[in-house]
């Protein structure tokens, strides 16, 4: 944790922007670090990163990497992956090892689908709508202190992604994720359209209505450029779904934003190993629960939500799902594989 602390230590809140109930609150660091790995999206783009169901069988929760490049290529947790069988998501923030092959933890986010689109994946240019994310967060973080390695709830996010798309109104024959984005892709361009980068920028703090949402930090400024629109539709997307019930909502004080990364710096963390390069670190504080990707002590990526008890009432898009325990097998004819 003593890495998280001094990485934010050294990042201070620029001038808030604000679009609607969405508040963002640059994160600035003085530092200028150039990246020493490939993104998922540049490394797919290159044909660097090839991305396979792990057999021709198919396994929900796994994926098969082979990174083909002369350097380590980062994974953000919640990235989408689309094609194969399914589309998928990362669960956890990775760095995968040059020259190596292996396997990963990941989350289905297409429900009704199970045949295959194509032989490999593509980046599915989209990172989950911050409340799945802060749910599959939690049963992240109880598979690790668990020892049971980087899984998540698949049954909580399919749960998610179902009240999600009932809430909104959008029609999915299969369950996706991505047609919730596709369906508002209007009223998310006018949210990425009023945002922009600032000079030394490697993060942002959201907050929806009023109240602090979430914190999202990068080491290198190039990288959190290249997820910054990606991030901003994460959060727009519960911000869409409240904006038309809630009016009149300030936008958050500047005091409540600098408190909730008080309380990240002060939270507990306990260090877990991850399947290539670094460590997984998660924490929680009174306020706030997350994770980092450390390499070293160098932190590459950060992800921290408000925890919903601190929340004092249920926000829109934020409320706690019923979880199911998932276990798969196949149907005989090749479909979608059963819950047990």
């Amino acid at each position: 944790m003593k890495s998280v602390v001094s990485f934010l230590h050294d990042c201070r809140l620029g001038k808030k922007q604000v679009c609607s109930n969405l508040t963002v609150f640059p994160v600035l660091f003085p530092d200028v670090l150039k990246p020493y790995y490939l993104t998922l999206e540049e490394a797919i783009d290159t044909e660097m990163l090839v991305v396979t169901e792990v057999d021709a069988a198919g396994s929900v929760g796994r994926l098969r990497l082979r990174n083909h490049a002369r350097q380590p290529i980062l994974l953000v947790e919640g990235e989408e992956l689309k094609g194969a069988k399914q589309n998928r998501i990362v669960n956890a923030s990775l760095l995968i090892a040059a020259k190596t092959e292996t396997t990963i933890f990941v989350s289905c986010v297409e429900e009704m689908r199970w045949h295959a689109q194509s032989a490999q994946f593509s980046p599915g240019k989209k990172v989950m709508h911050a409340s799945l994310r802060r749910d599959a967060q939690r049963g992240l973080h109880e598979n690790l202190s668990r020892g049971d390695g980087q899984r998540c709830d698949q049954g909580a996010i399919w749960a998610n992604i179902a009240e999600k798309s009932r809430r909104m109104q959008v029609d999915s024959p299969t369950m996706a994720m991505s047609d919730v984005f596709d369906r508002f892709g209007d009223r998310l361009s006018e949210y990425t359209d009023h945002f922009h980068l600032v000079e030394q920028q490697v993060g942002a703090l959201f907050a929806i209505d009023g109240m602090v949402t979430g914190l999202e930090c990068f080491k290198c400024s190039d990288t959190f450029e290249r997820f910054f629109g990606k991030l901003i539709n994460s959060y727009a997307m519960d911000a869409i779904e409240s904006a038309d019930k809630t009016k009149d909502m300030p936008s958050i004080q500047s005091r409540k934003a600098k408190a909730f990364v008080e309380s990240v710096k002060k939270a507990q963390g306990e260090r877990h190993p991850v399947v290539s390069v670094g460590a997984t670190i998660s924490f929680e504080s009174r306020i706030a629960a997350g994770t980092a990707l450390a390499d070293g002590e160098a932190v590459l990526h950060l992800s921290a939500f408000r925890k919903e008890e601190a929340s004092g009432r249920n926000h829109v898009g934020f409320q706690r799902f019923s979880s199911r325990r998932a276990r798969y097998t196949r149907n005989r004819d090749g479909g979608l594989p059963i819950i047990e």
